[in-house]
């Protein structure tokens, strides 16, 4: 994602490297697929998604209790009023 932003020249490389390196820095959690596979479900019932594809994004960072950071336009704008979806430069 990181790369790609630069990629496309949203942010120059030197942010991205600096984005990279939190990111790398974050301590990283595993998840009980169970649980998250449910968490999934009950995220497309409340969006009135008929896929949990991208739902499990958003499950995962319900669980953890963090933002989802995302360049995908049509994810930010479906979960907006969640409150939980960030663009990287937000962070």
């Amino acid at each position: 994602m990181l790369h790609e932003m630069v990629w496309r020249k949203e942010i120059d490389k030197a942010r991205g490297r600096v984005l990279l390196g939190r990111l790398l820095d974050s301590p990283i959690e595993l998840m009980a697929p169970d649980e998250l596979t449910g968490e999934a479900w009950q995220v497309a019932d409340e969006l009135g998604w008929a896929k949990v594809y991208d739902a499990h994004y958003v499950a995962l960072a319900r669980l953890l209790g963090c933002k989802l950071v995302t360049i995908d336009k049509r994810l930010l704008r479906g979960v907006a009023r969640l409150g939980i979806a960030v663009r990287p430069d937000e962070v």
